[in-house]
């Protein structure tokens, strides 16, 4: 590849970041005593797909077939985009995260993670576990939609990720949600 084909592209990824990192300084710079209490507890509640299992939990005691159904379904798309997003992707990219000392103490993510900060794994789980049960439960799909938008916003507000992150772990739930086969019975 030459350089003139190979400039367009490095142009276009510096820019991207330059967005990201501008968007990621707005959230930072940007102030709401309700949020500052709330996403933090929600980004932490959904550590390690706890959230979206207990929400599975529920759903499947709550004896509704198409819940029932609905909790499978998003329990099998947490695994293939947590897996996607924090096995494959992650280990192809080696992006550092945001600088956590930028973020307001009181809202920042207290267990910082280890992992390279490109995709958002908890983006990524939230979406496809909402967008699987709303497959099976559309009732559903409003509610779970809001909580996993809030857990996604969640990663930006603590300071885990930039918001580039966030949308391609939405992406890969999102595929995940649609690659995940209805469960018999």
């Amino acid at each position: 590849m030459n350089r003139r084909t190979a400039a367009p592209h490095r142009g276009l990824g510096e820019t991207l970041h330059r967005l990201d990192a501008e968007l990621f300084r707005r959230a930072v710079e940007a102030h709401d005593p309700l949020l500052d209490r709330m996403l933090p507890a929600l980004s932490r509640a959904a550590d390690l797909s706890v959230l979206w299992f207990a929400v599975a939990a529920a759903l499947a005691a709550a004896g509704r077939p198409g819940w029932r159904r609905g909790a499978a379904r998003g329990v099998a798309a947490v695994a293939l985009a947590s897996t996607t997003a924090n096995v494959v992707v992650k280990g192809q990219y080696g992006r550092a995260r945001p600088p956590l000392h930028t973020v307001p103490v009181r809202r920042r993510v207290r267990r910082v993670p280890v992992t390279t900060s490109f995709p958002s794994g908890h983006s990524a789980s939230a979406v496809a576990f909402a967008a699987a049960v709303g497959r099976e439960a559309p009732e559903l799909a409003l509610p779970l939609g809001l909580v996993a938008a809030a857990v996604a916003s969640s990663r930006v507000w603590t300071g885990a990720h930039y918001p580039g992150d966030v949308l391609v772990g939405a992406a890969i739930g999102g595929l995940a949600a649609a690659a995940v086969r209805r469960p018999s019975g």
